[in-house]
């Protein structure tokens, strides 16, 4: 998806940009910008997840891979274990759109952490 976002911004560094080299410098720094932002948000929820690790409390620690576990057992419930006993009984299934919103949710809070405690404006 952001190759498709850049792609129009390089083909316009060709006709304001004389000097070729830095045309072709300066799209290559465009492309990568992303992916060094990508990095950056991943290695400052490395951080997170590293100091709730350390607490040592539930409240802290113990709250992301509980809502995480609860998910992902509603999500193999659905997927495979109700799809088997559906060939000998009438099984209930789980609604997926319930789960999917609570675990991207939960995934995108971390990265939202991260990214407040980089920027400084998270309080400690």
């Amino acid at each position: 998806m952001l190759s498709q976002l850049i792609s129009p911004i390089t083909g316009l560094l060709d006709k304001v940009i004389t000097d070729k080299d830095q045309a072709a410098k300066l799209a290559h720094e465009i492309a990568t910008m992303s992916e060094r932002h990508a990095q950056e948000l991943a290695k400052g929820q490395l951080e997170v997840n590293k100091a709730e690790a350390e607490t040592g409390s539930l409240f802290i620690g113990g709250w992301r891979p509980f809502v995480g576990w609860i998910c992902g057992l509603g999500l193999l419930y659905n997927v495979i274990i109700a799809q088997i006993l559906g060939i000998w009984f009438e099984v209930p299934e789980v609604d997926a759109s319930l789960l999917t919103p609570v675990l991207m949710g939960m995934l995108g809070m971390g990265a939202m952490r991260s990214y407040e405690k980089k920027s400084g404006v998270a309080k400690k």
